[in-house]
């Protein structure tokens, strides 16, 4: 299989998404009426010879998969999801009015087509004809304004995300029509709309939570907290259909068990496994190596001491040899990266890893200089059901010893981590890995903004907030040189000012049994089931 890393070199999504000269589905953008940009839905005919041959209706109707999870969703109510590890299920499930396919291109769901005013300001979207929900009602432009204006707290409450109080109306002229209005222009608007929390639900829906209906491939059948999630093919979806009728979702929230159960039968694939359980996988899995598009960094609490020191946070920086995490973690394999952006970004990534090389003595200067002569001692928190954070960690914490500075690790679970950590901001340093959600500079950068809701570790920097406020104005003027500038500007302060101490991309290796195939990598955080097939 050809490596993810390989295949993101021709990812442009993050260029579309500002320049409009990429097309969705494969069509070329053109200008409807001297105007406009029109995307339109063109759906594609073939399938492979080895999809092809899992369409035998009696091999359907008995297949099924079991994927291991790390952790049980947090959420089955997509506008408030949390973590990647739930988004990226709920991509099977629900659908926005456009989603990413598997080379980074936005492709038509639950709309049919859109259209983007020269100005920026107003979307207009078709409703795909026919297009059905889980239970079998079909969507209507009402369901689709109900979901909009609940991302955009018009139906009461706050937005979802910041990107969505942005919006000023949204308006169903006809049965087949939406028009999205903004308050100010933005050309990037489209790709929030493909995220988890903008799918389309029904208007009328009541307990989402428990009986979740979207659009998507999969539907909710059951759930047995922190045990399990049952899904099935939903025959009446409006694309290609799933090729395996039945899919388990194994919760297995210790990492040290996932070799045991994948090697025992309990499971059939598990993404995201290490290199060491790799080498312990016998002849009957096959595994698949890509990259996971997000920066992993031992994130620092700015606001506590004695990370609110930048001296301090630099001392770090020069303590850690990247290159040797990589050869402890994962032979070698990943991306070192310098500030809060990742490769697949493009051209708005920037490489700061010379920013800081490892320098034991300067370290120790700067500690000294900081008032830490002789080191300190910290706790970083890490969710116990990833071990390529874990194995980070204690790499790091061997590290830092060097410099007389002692990092007390805490394995804490999933759901701990969420409250504690990322909500509750009650930690000095912790160890993750964080991604996009949506291929956008602005969305992975905007968490650092001192006034974002989810800057859990505190960033402040008015250099920092002029410079993404500067970017968001050039998108606004349709300057997308501008607006690249000012994103690079905003990485190189994170990094100068060490934030965090940054790490990699990691390698993602994904194991899968043989007679299963399929697994395709996205340029985001997802795992799209309905690509899997049985090929014995």
């Amino acid at each position: 299989m050809t490596k993810r890393g390989q295949k993101l070199v021709k990812v442009l999504f993050a260029s579309m998404l500002l320049t409009l000269t990429v097309a969705l589905g494969g069509c070329s953008g053109d200008k409807a009426g001297g105007d406009s940009t029109q995307i339109a839905d063109t759906p594609s005919t073939e399938n492979s010879e080895a999809n092809a041959g899992t369409a035998n209706e009696t091999e359907d109707a008995k297949s099924h998969i079991t994927i291991g999870i790390p952790q049980d969703l947090d959420s089955l109510v997509p506008s408030l999801s949390q973590g990647a590890g739930t988004q990226e299920i709920l991509f099977n499930i629900y659908e926005g009015l456009v989603k990413p396919d598997s080379e980074g291109n936005l492709i038509p769901a639950v709309a049919s087509d859109y259209s983007m005013s020269e100005d920026g300001l107003v979307y207009t979207f078709t409703l795909r004809e026919g297009i059905k929900f889980h239970n079998g009602n079909p969507v209507s432009v009402a369901d689709v304004k109900y979901s909009i204006e609940t991302c955009a707290g018009l139906n009461g409450g706050e937005p979802v995300i910041s990107a969505f109080s942005n919006v000023a109306s949204v308006e169903t002229p006809d049965e087949r029509t939406v028009v999205i209005t903004l308050k100010e222009a933005s050309s990037s608007f489209v790709a929030i709309l493909s995220t988890a929390e903008a799918a389309i639900v029904p208007a009328d829906a009541e307990d989402l939570q428990n009986h979740p209906v979207g659009t998507g491939p999969y539907k909710f059948v059951s759930r047995s907290l922190q045990e399990n999630v049952e899904l099935e093919r939903f025959d009446e979806y409006w694309g290609e259909p799933a090729h395996i009728k039945n899919i388990t979702l194994k919760v297995i929230a210790d990492s040290d068990s996932i070799v045991m159960n994948l090697k025992g039968g309990a499971i059939d694939m598990f993404a995201r496994i290490s290199t060491a359980q790799a080498a312990e996988l016998g002849e009957d899995f096959e595994v698949l190596e890509g990259t996971m598009n997000l920066v992993q960094a031992m994130y620092l609490n700015n606001a506590v001491a004695p990370f609110d020191n930048e001296k301090v946070r630099q001392a770090l920086c020069y303590a850690v040899n990247k290159q040797e995490i990589l050869d402890f973690v994962s032979e070698g394999k990943g991306t070192p990266v310098g500030s809060s952006m990742f490769p697949a970004f493009g051209k708005y990534y920037v490489d700061l890893n010379d920013t800081y090389t490892t320098d034991i003595e300067k370290a120790k200067a700067l500690l000294t200089e900081a008032g830490y002569p002789d080191g300190f001692s910290f706790t970083v928190k890490v969710p116990s059901n990833y071990q390529q954070h874990i194995d980070t960690a204690q790499v790091i914490a061997e590290q830092l010893k060097q410099i007389g500075v002692t990092a007390n690790i805490e394995l804490i679970e999933w759901e701990t981590w969420l409250n504690d950590v990322y909500q509750g901001r009650d930690f000095e340093a912790t160890l993750v890995g964080v991604d996009a959600s949506t291929v956008t500079a602005g969305a992975m950068l905007s968490r650092f903004r001192s006034d974002a809701h989810n800057n859990f570790t505190n960033y402040n920097n008015a250099e920092y907030d002029a410079a993404y406020e500067e970017a968001l104005a050039a998108e606004t003027a349709s300057d997308d040189d501008k607006a690249t500038e000012c994103y690079k500007k905003c990485e190189t302060i994170l990094a100068q000012t060490a934030a965090n101490v940054y790490i990699q991309d990691i390698c993602e290796l994904v194991a899968i049994r043989k007679g299963f195939a399929g697994y395709e990598f996205y340029p985001l955080y997802i795992q799209d089931f309905s690509k899997l097939y049985i090929t014995e």
